[in-house]
C-alpha cells in the first residue's frame, strides 16, 4: 500500500501522476522529451539508459516498464535489454552505448564522478555532445523518477502487465500517462 493516498489500481508512476496532475503533466512532458524527442540516440538506446539507470536504483516498476518500451522497440534484439542490465561492458552492444552507460552509472552514483575521461572515451566512440548531454539528463532524471515511484511506494504490478505497458509506452509515448486536465 502506497505511502500516501493514490488512485486505485495504477502502478508505479501513474497514481502519482494522475492524482497530482500539477506536477504530472511536466514529469510526463520531461520523460517524452528525453526518450522520444529529437536525440542522436535512439529511442530504444534511451530506453536502455533509462532501465540500466532504474536497475542500479533498483527502481523494480521503472526498471521492468522502460525495459520493456526497449524490447518492444528493439523487436528481434530484445534480448540485448537483459545483457545490459546484467553486465553492459560485455552486452552486444557497439562501444558509443557502452561508453554512454558508463557516464549514466557515474552520473546515477552522483555527477561529479564522471571524468573528462569518461566524456573522451564516449566522444572517441562516436558520441557527440547531444548524446553526452541526453544521458547525463535521462540518468538524471531516471534517479528522481525511481525515487519518486519507490519512496512513495506505488503500486508494483504484476510482471505480466509490464510487456503490455512497454509495447503502449513505445508506441504512444508518454504524454498518454498524462494526467486529465
Amino acid at each position: 500500500m502506497a505511502h500516501i493516498e493514490l488512485p486505485a489500481g495504477l502502478p508505479g508512476i501513474s497514481g502519482p501522476l494522475r492524482q497530482y496532475p500539477e506536477t504530472g503533466e511536466a514529469l510526463c512532458l520531461l520523460a517524452e522529451r528525453l526518450l522520444r524527442g529529437p536525440s542522436s540516440l535512439t529511442s530504444a538506446e534511451r530506453e536502455m539508459i533509462a532501465t540500466f539507470v532504474s536497475s542500479r536504483n533498483e527502481c523494480e516498476f521503472c526498471m521492468n516498464s522502460h525495459g520493456a518500451a526497449a524490447r518492444s522497440l528493439l523487436g528481434d534484439d530484445c534480448a540485448i535489454v537483459d545483457a545490459v542490465v546484467a553486465d553492459y561492458e560485455s552486452a552486444n552492444v557497439d562501444d558509443k552505448l557502452k561508453a554512454l552507460l558508463t557516464i549514466a552509472g557515474k552520473v546515477q552514483q552522483g555527477g561529479r564522478r564522471v571524468t573528462t575521461d569518461d566524456i573522451a572515451h564516449a566522444r572517441a566512440a562516436g558520441a557527440d555532445d547531444k548524446a553526452i548531454h541526453d544521458t547525463v539528463l535521462i540518468a538524471a532524471a531516471f534517479c528522481m523518477y525511481n525515487r519518486y515511484v519507490d519512496g512513495l511506494d506505488t503500486l508494483i504490478p504484476d510482471e505480466s502487465i509490464y510487456a503490455q505497458m512497454g509495447e503502449g509506452l513505445a508506441k504512444g509515448g508518454y504524454m498518454g500517462n498524462r494526467p486529465p486536465a
